[in-house]
């Protein structure tokens, strides 16, 4: 009978080693292997044959610095894509499978991801002001990025703590801008939003849970059963917010005491 030492080590499964493959695209913008490079009118060609219940196949698409303002990429299989440093405002992303695509330092001014599938999808220094992220699947990396005034409302932005493996990927708003932005209902649990600025932001019944929000600013914006259950707060600013009594979960978060109350 062979001893425990010389018994081979089980071969990992495809299972176990994909939230690995996803972490380190999520980590490193734009350093994941070779994509199909593809020309402007090629792509639009593309979009233009795709027939309704069989969306355009954009896999692994790349795109980079083009000017792609208001194209209809609704419902399209972009996953894997990698749009970085393009002009995507105004564009049409709803329903689509944007999984793991980079669209890190892009305009999406306005653009519709409303529906839309971000699951370890890049947005690093992105300008998302005025976008729609209404329903999203938004487990993105958003870190610097521009969301004044869009709108996140019901998006499901939390990291799934319910797979051990899936749950190395968090959401990130470290440094972003969401002034004016509607997370109403928004799910962001375990997210880093340290240093981001929610001023004047709408978060009735968001889940702030566990979040990471050191030094954040929430001045001026309504937290009507906004849920900062075992949350980080050291250093954020809740100074003039609204519904400041109806916030939860404030007796078990970290840091309250270091936090700026009026």
């Amino acid at each position: 009978m062979p001893s425990k030492r010389s018994q081979p080590y089980p071969k990992p499964s495809r299972a176990a080693a994909l939230p690995v493959l996803f972490l380190i695209l999520f980590c490193f913008a734009g350093t994941a292997a070779a994509r199909g490079d593809i020309t402007r009118a090629e792509l639009l060609q593309k979009l233009s044959k795709a027939q309704r219940g069989k969306p355009a196949n954009l896999v692994e698409i790349r795109l980079r610095n083009a000017d792609l303002h208001g194209v209809d990429f609704k419902g399209a299989n972009l996953r894997g894509a990698d749009f970085k440093g393009s002009n995507l405002s105004g564009a049409d992303f709803s329903g689509s499978n944007l999984d793991l695509a980079v669209l890190s330092q892009s305009d999406l001014r306005r653009a519709d991801l409303s529906g839309a599938s971000l699951y370890g999808t890049v947005l690093v220094r992105s300008d998302l002001s005025g976008a729609n992220l209404s329903g999203s699947h938004l487990v993105a990396n958003m870190s610097e990025a521009n969301l004044d005034g869009a709108n996140l409302s019901g998006a499901m932005a939390g990291a799934n703590m319910s797979n051990q493996s899936m749950a190395l990927i968090r959401t990130s708003l470290k440094y972003a801008t969401l002034v004016g932005a509607d997370l109403k209902n928004i799910k962001l649990s375990f997210c880093d939003g340290r240093f981001a600025n929610f001023v004047n932001a709408d978060l009735q019944g968001a889940n702030l849970s566990t979040c990471d929000l050191r030094q954040a600013n929430f001045s001026g914006s309504d937290l009507k059963g906004a849920n900062f259950s075992k949350a980080k707060l050291a250093g954020a600013s809740f100074e003039g917010v609204k519904n400041r009594d109806a916030m939860v979960g404030l007796d078990s978060a970290d840091g309250v005491k270091e936090a700026k109350f009026d």
